[in-house]
């Protein structure tokens, strides 16, 4: 080490190397006191401008320590020049730094959590386990921990069991869960009602789809609850499932590699009969939707003219892309489990998202097969060898007729009006149809890569055309070859054109918070439901402070039901399409006048944007409910 010369001689020279020594020292105090400082200062859990700091998605930083190097050398060099003043101030700029460097590390060790506000203090929730607490809190050892003791207690909680368990979970999925946010709880007027809520989050609290399916039907039933809280008891045993069928499905690709999916079926209630409900085959298909599906399924099917339970169901199997082979060797394997839970006065699936005549005839077949015999039918088969069948025009006629109801009652009609539509499947197509036959003017269609948007209207060559497109698997965007004055957009949704009616049809959850204002916006006044659950609980608040009417999928999607159980009983009877649809339209008249007199008996106006919604739960809760209370406690 070279040591300074001058006129000091070695006393001079005994001062520096203190100094130096004195810098060093004092670098190690600013470091923990820069530590304990952000601890302080900081937001942690007990303040509550800390949900709105944003904890995942940070970007990587450098390290510390080399910052701390780099300073270190530099208080050296400052203090060889022998310069107190600058020594003195050092301490306040390090520490400014270290505050905001040990922040920002921080923010990038906690991707693995996100933020929620429990009993009214900020928390840090695990995004894989979502749980809080010692092991998950920001700050474990109070104010006076250092850095060591909190990586500790990140350490201690990487290697809890219960983390451990639920990442292996997640490294074993398909598709990476990504945690966008918390639950949204809304609050509520009653505590009874709440209560069923806090209930139903402690015992499934990882199923988001099922608890906001859980949280619209108690915010309808608010009024039902606090006049009779017997129900409070009934609602509990109502929205555990009566049976959920899960298991795996192996099947074999045409290249002679296996493959396995998991397959779900829930029964969710038999009170009032049979069940009846969809299957779903999509990557994301769980448990969690598949529970949302099955107790909306039964509160439909409750709510149509027909005694039925409710049902639903699927695989996260993938048929895009499938030759017919493989959908034929996977719907066998589904089939051979599934068989043994089927039957007329059991359970009878119908088509839903992923499944079309093709699935349906391989799964009959193979169950006809396993069976041996061929009572009761699967809804929505082959014409050629299951009579005259209407099943996938029904639910979208049915939802058009349930539009022109409402726009009856306000002596409108649906000729000229604008209709925004979503997706591009069996029900979006068939609403297409029915809007033009009655004068309007559908101006828009969708897939998972965007939307299309004819501004003079879809007719029936143009949605013919875009059969055609679809059934060759080509994209929406080569219609706007033919059809110059279209226009699609890549990555958006159809809600912020021009409407008077909107029809969501594509997936739950398909309209967010920005998708609801774009609606209001863009002068839509009735959204009438075709897919289950389309809009998010934000979106729902947004929509009925601005007074849009809601016509629920629980009413506006009875059509289905209806037409399923017309083809079960009817099936050797040749229906003339005028001879279906005077039926559907009677069905959905009926369906209309139960939710509104519902909603009526108990306190909501007619022309209120949620009658519709609360009305058509109440009338189907209550006679589920009452069906429970004579049968018991079964």
């Amino acid at each position: 080490m070279l040591l300074p010369t001058g006129g000091g001689g070695m006393n001079s020279t005994m001062d520096d190397m203190n100094l130096i020594h004195q810098a060093q020292r004092h670098h190690l105090v600013v470091r923990e006191i820069g530590e304990e400082i952000d601890l302080e200062i900081g937001p942690g859990d007990d303040d509550p401008s800390f949900s709105n700091n944003t904890l995942i998605n940070v970007p990587p930083q450098e390290s510390a320590v080399e910052e701390l190097d780099e300073s270190k050398q530099m208080m050296i060099h400052q203090a060889s020049g022998g310069n107190q003043d600058l020594l003195k101030t050092q301490p306040a700029k390090k520490k400014k730094k270290v505050i905001k460097r040990w922040r920002e590390e921080w923010a990038d060790t906690y991707k693995w959590a996100y933020v929620d506000v429990k009993d009214g203090t900020a928390r840090i929730f695990c995004s894989v386990c979502r749980e809080y607490g010692r092991k998950h809190r920001r700050n474990p050892y109070g104010n006076e921990g250092s850095r060591n003791m909190q990586m500790s207690a990140l350490e201690e909680h990487n290697n809890s069991l219960l983390h451990k368990e639920a990442l292996r979970l997640q490294m074993a999925s398909k598709d990476k869960i990504v945690v966008d946010k918390p639950i949204y709880v809304k609050a509520l007027m009653s505590k009874t009602a709440g209560s069923i809520i806090e209930a139903a989050l402690k015992r499934d609290p990882h199923e988001l789809e099922f608890i906001q399916s859980v949280q619209e039907a108690i915010h309808a039933l608010e009024r039902v609850i606090s006049k009779n809280s017997s129900y409070v008891s009934t609602m509990e045993r109502l929205l555990e499932p009566e049976r959920t069928i899960i298991f795996r499905v192996p099947w074999v690709d045409d290249r002679g590699e296996t493959h396995v999916n998991r397959g779900f079926r829930v029964h969710f209630n038999q009170t009032l009969g049979p069940c009846r409900g969809g299957l779903r085959f999509h990557p994301s298909m769980n448990l969690s939707i598949a529970k949302f599906l099955s107790f909306g399924q039964t509160l439909k099917n409750a709510l149509s003219p027909y005694r039925l339970g409710g049902s639903s169901g699927g695989s996260d199997f993938d048929p895009k892309g499938k030759s017919d082979g493989e959908v034929m060797r996977f719907c066998q394997s589904f089939m051979n489990e599934l068989y043994r839970y089927l039957g007329p006065e059991k359970d009878l699936p119908s088509e839903e998202m992923g499944v079309g005549t093709r699935e349906m005839g391989f799964l009959h077949g193979q169950y006809r097969r396993l069976a041996g015999h061929s009572q009761g039918s699967f809804t929505g088969p082959r014409v050629n060898w299951s009579g005259s069948s209407l099943r996938t025009e029904a639910t979208g006629y049915g939802l058009v007729f349930f539009a022109q109801l409402i726009l009856a009652d306000m002596n409108k009609e649906l000729k000229g009006l604008r209709c925004a539509v979503s997706g591009s499947g069996k029900i979006a197509m068939h609403v297409l149809e029915k809007l033009i036959a009655y004068g309007a003017v559908p101006i828009t269609v969708s897939d998972a890569k965007g939307y299309l948007v004819d501004d003079d209207g879809f007719d029936f060559l143009k949605i013919s055309f875009l059969r055609d497109i679809k059934a060759q698997q080509r994209s929406l965007r080569d219609y706007s070859k033919t059809y110059a004055r279209s226009k699609y957009y890549d990555e958006a949704k159809p809600w912020s054109e021009r409407c008077d009616v909107a029809f969501p049809c594509a997936s739950q959850n398909e309209i967010n918070q920005s998708d609801a204002i774009s609606l209001v916006n863009s002068g839509c006044r009735i959204l009438v439901e075709g897919s289950n659950m389309p809009c998010t609980a934000e979106a729902v608040d947004i929509l009925r402070k601005a007074n849009v009417l809601v016509a629920p999928s629980m009413a506006a999607g009875v059509g289905g039901v209806v037409a399923g159980e017309l083809e079960l009983k009817e099936c050797n009877l040749n229906w003339s399409p005028e001879d279906f649809e005077s039926k559907l339209q009677e069905a959905m008249k009926q369906t209309y006048q139960r939710a509104l007199k519902a909603a009526t008996d108990f306190g909501y106006q007619k022309e209120s944007p949620e009658a519709l919604v609360h009305g058509a739960v109440i009338s189907a809760f209550l006679t589920v409910a009452n069906g429970m209370v004579d049968q018991g406690c079964v």
